[in-house]
């Protein structure tokens, strides 16, 4: 899963397991099935996950070359096994969790909130570091926290950051004796040069860090109020609100069709993926699309979520299917140019009545992640939408959830979102074609929203 900004609803939150060994695969005969079983120890391509099926149980583990920590991903089979040798897991925050065996050496994670499939690899055992007790002191925790960075950072080079220079420069400041606030600091310190809105660190109480990008404009709930505010004044008709107040829609005037999106999540009360796409379509489903002389897309303020959820509306805007983006995930420890072949996502017609005609995307510095990649999944459209506004925050990747020896949390970004030309936005975000104000006080004080003024007379052409 990403973590994500996810802004307030105006805008409508030590015990060490082991298996040392691995359990014989199952035959096709003991599983019904003529395909391999997942049963045993699988070590991700990237992510730094080793991956325990035992029985009806599967359990993650978060691995460096230092470290084995018990991972968040753990989850119960739902079901039977399937025909073709899968298993489905429920792991809370994940949703479902699909591993399908392709040969007895290999197999395919699936996560239905992420976007394509992780590869696995069998492994004999799990790391000997997951037998043993980890150690619990301030340098400890330092070194898993570095090391981790170390092995997936994908954008060092690109920040200008030596990560060994930072080493360097910030363990001398940890000991033994080091208090909760001085290493809180010390590892904040080591990150906020990054400004990337996919690093977080959280002691679980009162002490939370999460980067951004320095130009992000404010995001208070009274400036987000105003913004609601503003954009009520601008669409000039009422918007009719789905998906727990996340999605809003008008038909303008003059034909053409707005939909605000401000979250990939949250579209019901219950923390349901699968409730969230049952709510997602039924929205989509009283949209009428064909009753549409063009339409604008709203993610100026949108906090991320899902991917798929995001391509489930790019579904509806196309009639042929097409490759949204490629995935890459970093998968060498000590070479950071180093990436998992690409995954092509597709985007693919959704069965109904979809909308084909000119479109603008509206962004700026609050278009956060999902938000990003929704945005880039439309630029391979035909016709290519037109984009109005600022630059989307610059953060695509699923992050790695991870904790820390001493229970802290943290998350960093390890992927890279590709366009066909491999072209990656990691750091500036994508830009506009037409630059216009966001949301600054002087057009909210005015009564004014010149993306969307933009948006309208561009698409009347």
């Amino acid at each position: 899963m990403r973590t994500r900004i996810i802004l307030p609803a105006t805008l409508a939150t030590v015990v060490v397991l082991t298996l040392t060994g691995v359990a014989a695969p199952a035959s096709s005969a003991a599983t019904g099935t003529n395909r391999p079983s997942v049963e045993g120890v699988w070590q991700t391509d990237g992510y730094g996950t080793a991956v325990a099926v035992s029985g009806r149980s599967l359990t993650t583990y978060d691995t460096t070359a230092i470290s084995c920590l018990p991972g968040n991903m753990r989850g119960d089979q739902q079901g039977h096994t399937g025909p073709d040798g899968s298993r489905h897991y429920s792991a809370a925050g994940y949703g479902r969790i699909t591993v399908t065996a392709q040969d007895g050496d290999t197999a395919r994670l699936h996560i239905a909130s992420s976007a394509g499939t992780r590869v696995l690899h069998r492994v004999s055992a799990l790391p000997a570091t997951c037998a043993k007790k980890p150690a619990t002191d301030p340098r400890a925790v330092f070194d898993v926290f570095w090391q981790t960075y170390a092995e997936n950072y994908p954008f060092f080079a690109a920040k200008g950051i030596d990560w060994q220079e930072v080493r360097d420069r910030y363990r001398p400041r940890v000991d033994k004796d080091t208090g909760d606030d001085e290493l809180f600091a010390v590892l904040r310190e080591m990150i906020e040069p990054l400004h990337d809105a996919h690093t977080s660190l959280s002691d679980g109480k009162d002490r939370e860090y999460g980067g951004l990008r320095p130009d992000t404009p404010p995001h208070s709930p009274e400036h987000l109020a105003r913004i609601d505010t503003a954009v009520a004044k601008a669409v000039e008709v009422p918007l009719r609100q789905y998906a727990n107040g996340s999605l809003s829609f008008a038909r303008l005037p003059e034909g053409t069709g707005y939909l605000r999106i401000t979250r990939f999540a949250g579209y019901t009360d219950e923390e349901s993926y699968p409730q969230w796409e049952a709510a997602l379509d039924a929205a989509l489903d009283d949209i009428p699309w064909t009753r549409l002389s063009g339409l604008v897309l709203d993610v100026r303020v949108n906090g991320g979520g899902a991917d798929p959820l995001a391509l489930r509306i790019a579904s509806r805007l196309t009639d042929r299917p097409y490759i949204a983006y490629t995935k890459h995930a970093r998968n060498d420890p000590a070479d950071p140019t180093r990436f998992t072949p690409g995954q092509p996502i597709p985007v693919r017609p959704h069965q109904g009545p979809r909308f084909t005609g000119k479109v603008a995307v509206l962004t700026g510095g609050l278009s956060v992640s999902a938000a990003e990649t929704f945005t880039q999944a439309l630029m391979a459209r035909t016709p290519a939408p037109v984009r109005i506004g600022q630059n989307t925050q610059g953060v695509f990747s699923d992050t790695l959830d991870r904790a820390l020896p001493n229970g802290w949390r943290f998350s960093l970004p390890n992927e890279e979102f590709r366009t066909a030309d491999g072209t990656t936005f990691d750091g500036p975000g994508i830009p506009p074609h037409h630059r216009t104000p966001v949301f600054t006080d002087k057009e909210l004080d005015q009564n004014r929203d010149s993306a969307l003024t933009k948006a309208r007379k561009l698409l009347r052409r």
